[in-house]
C-alpha cells in the first residue's frame, strides 16, 4: 500500500507492506486523514514515534470479525487498550496501562491506504457528513472533553488562548454551553473568523509583554480558561487570564519542556485539568446537525503522495487534510 513513514526523516512510502489486522481488528480502507499538531511535533522528537503517521481519519471498513461492519464508512477513537487493567475495568480505557494509540505510539496510523483499529473503536458516520466534515469527529471530541471534566456555566466568562485548529473548535464548543467566551490567539484572520461566530476575541501580540485586558465579567477575568497553544509560551498567557480559585484547563501536546510560575497558581488557588481524547458520539451528532463549523478551517488538500509537501505547508496553517483516493495535483477547496 502507499504510505506517508516517519523514521527519522518523513517520505512517502509507494509499496509500504499492507496492515494485518489483529483477531479483534477490522481492516478499513483510508478515505481521507488531519495533519494534526500532534503529527507535526512528533516530527520534531515527540513521542519518539517511528511509523505511519496519522490519528485523524475516516474510512470504509474492508474486513472486520462482525461482518455487519463491512462497507460501513467510520471514524475510529485513537487508544487501543487492553480491557483488562485497572484503568480499564474502572471506566477510564483512556489510561490503558498497556495501550497505544494511532499512529503516535505503538500502532501505525491513518496516513496509509489501510489502517486497522479493535472494532470497539469504531463508530459509524452518518451518510449525512461528508469525509471532509467527518474527519474532525476526534479534535471535536478533544474539544468536548473539556466540558466531560469541567462544569461551565451559562454565566460563566471562558476564555480560549490559541486560535489554533484545536483552539477554534474548543472555542464553538464553549460558546454552545451559553458562556460568554474569549478566543486569545496572534493570528488577526482568524480571530475574526471567531467574531463571525459571535465570539469576543483578544489580540495576543509576539515577542512583547502581554497584560490581558479587562473581560466582560464582574471580576474582569476568565472563570475557566483553557490553554491550547501547543507550545511552552503559552501557559504563562492563560494563567494571567484566570481569577483566583478559578479553573484553567491544559490541553497543549509538544516536544519539549515549559517553565511555568506554578507559585502564582499555589497562590491564586487555581484548578489545573489536563484533558485529551474525548467522546465521539456527540462530537459526530454536532457535525451531523452542524452546529460546529469545521469547513471554514480547512485550508488545502493534499493527494497522499504530496504528504510531505503538505507537512511543510500544514506548520502554522489551520487544518491540512491528506486524501488517499489516486495520485493527482493538490487543490486548494
Amino acid at each position: 500500500m502507499r504510505a506517508l513513514v516517519w523514521d527519522g526523516t518523513l517520505r512517502y512510502e509507494p509499496d509500504y507492506p499492507d496492515p494485518v489486522p489483529r483477531a479483534d481488528e477490522a481492516l478499513i480502507r483510508v478515505h481521507m486523514a488531519g495533519i494534526c499538531n500532534t503529527d507535526l511535533e512528533i516530527t520534531r522528537g515527540y513521542k519518539g514515534f517511528q511509523g505511519i503517521l496519522g490519528h485523524e481519519f475516516v474510512g470504509e471498513v474492508v474486513t472486520a470479525p462482525d461482518p455487519t461492519w463491512v462497507g460501513k464508512r467510520v471514524v475510529g477513537e485513537i487508544n487501543i487498550t487492553c480491557g483488562r487493567c485497572y484503568y480499564c475495568t474502572h471506566g477510564m480505557p483512556t489510561h490503558c496501562e498497556r495501550r497505544s494509540a494511532l499512529g503516535i505510539f505503538g500502532h501505525d496510523g491513518a496516513f496509509a491506504e489501510y489502517l486497522t483499529l479493535p472494532l470497539r473503536n469504531l463508530h459509524p458516520v452518518p451518510s449525512s457528513v461528508p469525509d471532509h466534515v467527518a474527519v474532525f469527529t476526534e479534535p471535536l471530541a478533544a474539544a468536548l472533553e473539556v466540558l466531560e471534566q469541567v462544569h461551565v456555566r451559562p454565566s460563566d466568562s471562558v476564555v480560549v488562548v490559541g486560535d489554533g485548529k484545536l483552539g477554534l473548535l474548543i472555542a464553538q464548543v464553549m460558546a454552545l454551553t451559553g458562556a460568554t467566551v474569549t478566543l486569545a490567539g496572534r493570528h488577526p484572520e482568524r480571530l475574526a473568523l471567531a467574531e463571525t461566530w459571535g465570539l469576543r476575541s483578544v489580540l495576543v501580540p509576539r515577542g512583547e509583554p502581554f497584560t490581558p485586558p479587562r473581560l466582560p465579567s464582574a471580576h474582569g477575568k476568565g472563570d475557566v480558561v483553557v490553554e491550547c497553544t501547543g507550545t511552552g509560551e503559552g501557559f504563562a498567557v492563560a494563567r494571567s487570564f484566570v481569577r483566583p480559585r478559578g479553573t484553567m484547563v491544559l490541553k497543549s501536546t509538544y516536544h519539549g519542556l515549559a517553565q511555568v510560575d506554578l507559585t502564582s497558581v499555589v497562590v491564586d488557588e487555581v484548578h489545573l485539568v489536563g484533558t485529551r481524547c474525548g467522546p465521539f458520539p456527540p462530537a459526530l451528532r454536532l457535525l451531523q446537525e452542524g452546529r460546529v463549523d469545521v469547513e471554514s478551517l480547512v485550508e488545502r488538500v493534499f493527494p497522499l503522495d504530496q504528504g510531505v509537501d503538505a507537512f511543510t505547508y500544514a506548520r502554522g496553517r489551520l487544518k491540512v487534510l491528506l486524501r488517499m483516493d489516486e495520485p493527482t495535483v493538490a487543490h486548494d477547496r
